[in-house]
């Protein structure tokens, strides 16, 4: 059984993978510093799993309390990267706290790798490293653009940064996974999107706006090159991604010629505009969803969807959900942490 690192454990996405690891026969342990999420969503691991996972409240910026924690935790196989600052507008207000938490925290975890010999390695990167890409959908091939958030640049950065470090410690093996847009819950309903911070993404903002916690949303932008002037981005069900990221490190334990790094799109390959988001909920819920339409907001690409055949075909990854499953489950559990049939 490895034992295998989460930082950012008690997250979204970092939680559902911890459930899909533990279920895959791995040990996990977590570091998270409560920022963004809180301990309690161990309690929902625990009740999905059977096993109690600690966390452990360290700040990835602070190299000192970081190497202590690995000098105490010596059988760590494979660390997954999750830890990081996520908004895209707080990113645009706020560039600099942006570039000093994610990409300090990588560079002390890579550190702490070289003294502690741990040679492999997961990042979370994003769909945002394309920009607004010539072509749709993107392969892993597709050229970076520029970054329309310093959000977006720090996972551009965070991709090169892990390509000059493996180039120089031919040990260790990394891979970039890139998300597109992780929605929904658990099919338990026991873990979800729970932020501390006020929430960004479109289907917690949806699924808020129908239960009361906010008046209306926004819609932002209606005059984009799309068959109905919103947005188009690709929604993925968190337990889909959460299943690639344990998939991916089982690859670089086990496949002796696996690349140094690695990058794979983690996409359910089709667009889906804002929109049409917001009727998939309606339909799913048979609530009618208070909107207006607004202007565009800075940071926003115009669309972008995956191709994600490389994934099924090295790592053995499809999609299970769809858009219809992803707004089920994230009203599901709206209701649920809401305390509301």
């Amino acid at each position: 059984m490895s034992k295998i690192l989460i930082t950012g454990g008690c997250g979204y996405i970092g939680s559902h993978t911890i459930v899909d690891l533990i279920e895959n026969g791995f040990e996990v342990i977590s570091i998270d510093n409560l920022s963004n999420s809180s301990e309690f969503t161990m309690h929902g691991v625990e009740k999905i799993t059977g096993k109690k996972v600690i966390n452990h409240n360290i700040d990835l910026c602070d190299f000192e309390k970081l190497n202590l924690f690995f000098e105490n935790n010596q059988d760590i196989k494979g660390i997954i990267h999750f830890a990081a600052l996520k908004s895209v507008g707080d990113s645009v207000s706020n560039p600099i706290g942006y570039f000093e938490n994610n990409l300090y925290s990588l560079l002390n975890l890579l550190k702490c790798m070289n003294l502690h010999q741990i040679n492999n390695f997961i990042f979370s990167s994003s769909c945002s490293v394309y920009g607004n890409a010539d072509e749709l959908p993107v392969t892993e091939s597709t050229p970076f653009k520029e970054a329309e958030s310093p959000y977006a640049r720090t996972k551009q950065m965070g991709e090169q940064i892990l390509q000059d470090f493996v180039r120089s410690h031919h040990q260790v093996k990394s891979i970039a996974l890139r998300y597109f847009n992780p929605a929904g819950a658990h099919h338990s309903i026991e873990i979800g999107e729970s932020s501390r911070n006020i929430a960004n993404n479109l289907v917690p903002v949806i699924t808020e706006t129908a239960i009361g916690k906010r008046t209306t949303m926004t819609v932002f932008g209606k005059d984009y090159h799309t068959r109905d002037g919103s947005c188009i981005r690709d929604y993925i069900h968190v337990s889909d991604i959460a299943h690639a990221h344990t998939l991916a490190i089982d690859h670089l334990l086990n496949q002796q010629n696996a690349p140094n790094f690695d990058v794979f799109n983690l996409g359910n390959g089709e667009g889906v505009t804002v929109l049409e988001a917001i009727k998939a909920f309606e339909n799913e819920s048979n609530v009618k969803l208070n909107y207006q339409l607004g202007e565009r907001r800075d940071g926003d690409v115009v669309a972008i969807y995956a191709n994600n055949h490389k994934a099924e075909k090295i790592l053995n990854w499809m999609p299970k959900y769809s858009i219809n499953d992803i707004m089920k489950t994230a009203w599901l559990w709206e209701k649920k942490r809401s305390n509301k049939d």
